[in-house]
C-alpha cells in the first residue's frame, strides 16, 4: 500500500494506515524531517516471503524544499542475537543537489494500443545519490580473435541507492499513480536544485 501527499498530518495518517509499526515509523520519519514543510511523500509497504517466513518492510520517501529523506523499517524474527522479534528503522537525509538520477521505468501492457494517461501496470522508481554503486565488470578484449594478451577489464558503474517496485496487480492502481506523482515531484525538485 502506498500513499502520497504534501502535509505532515497526511504523512502521519498514511503511515498509520499502512499499519506497520506506525508509532516507530512515524517517530523516525518525523525526527528526520524536523520542522521542514513537506513537498511530497510516498509510503510503500511490501510483504516478502523468505523461505518459510513472511517479512514485512515499509519504505517512506519524503521530499522537502531542500532534502530527500528515505526511511526503511524491516522486521526480523527472533534469532541468536535477540530472543524476541525486533524491527530495524533507518533514515537517510540527502540534499537535493546530491541526487544524480531519478529513473522511472514503466511496464505497459499492449503498447500498440497505448493512449496517453493510461497507467502502467508496473513502475520501478530508482533513485541514485552516490551512496551505493554497483560495478559490473567483464574481461576486456580486442578485435583480434588470435590475441591472447591481457586487456584488463571493462565495465560500468551504476548508482543504485534505492529501487522501489510498485505494480497494479500487487499494490493497486492508486499506488502506481501515487508513485508516478512522487517521482515527478522529486525529478522536478532535483532539476531545480542544480
Amino acid at each position: 500500500m502506498a500513499k502520497t501527499g504534501t502535509t505532515t498530518q497526511g504523512l502521519r495518517a498514511a503511515i498509520e494506515r499502512s499499519g506497520y509499526y506506525p508509532a516507530l515509523v512515524a517517530e523516525a520519519v518525523e525526527a528526520a524531517v524536523g520542522g521542514e514543510p513537506i513537498a511530497s511523500y510516498l509510503v510503500h509497504q511490501e510483504t516478502t516471503f523468505d523461505a518459510n517466513e513472511v517479512r514485512r518492510h515499509v519504505t517512506v520517501l519524503v521530499l522537502t524544499a531542500n532534502r530527500f529523506i528515505v526511511s526503511h523499517t524491516d522486521e526480523q524474527a527472533a534469532d541468536s542475537s535477540s530472543p524476541t522479534p525486533y524491527a530495524t528503522t533507518s533514515t537517510e537525509s540527502v540534499k537535493l543537489g546530491r541526487i544524480s538520477s531519478v529513473v522511472m521505468s514503466r511496464v505497459v501492457a499492449n503498447p500498440e494500443a497505448y493512449t496517453p494517461g493510461t497507467l502502467p501496470r508496473e513502475v520501478v522508481l530508482t533513485i541514485g545519490w552516490g551512496a551505493v554503486s554497483r560495478l559490473d565488470l567483464e574481461p576486456a578484449a580486442c578485435g583480434d580473435p588470435n590475441c591472447d594478451a591481457d586487456h584488463g577489464y571493462t565495465g560500468s558503474s551504476t548508482a543504485d541507492d534505492l529501487s522501489l517496485r510498485v505494480s497494479e496487480a500487487g499494490d493497486g492502481p492508486d499506488t502506481v499513480r501515487q508513485t508516478l506523482v512522487f517521482a515527478q515531484a522529486l525529478s522536478e525538485a532535483t532539476a531545480a536544485a542544480r
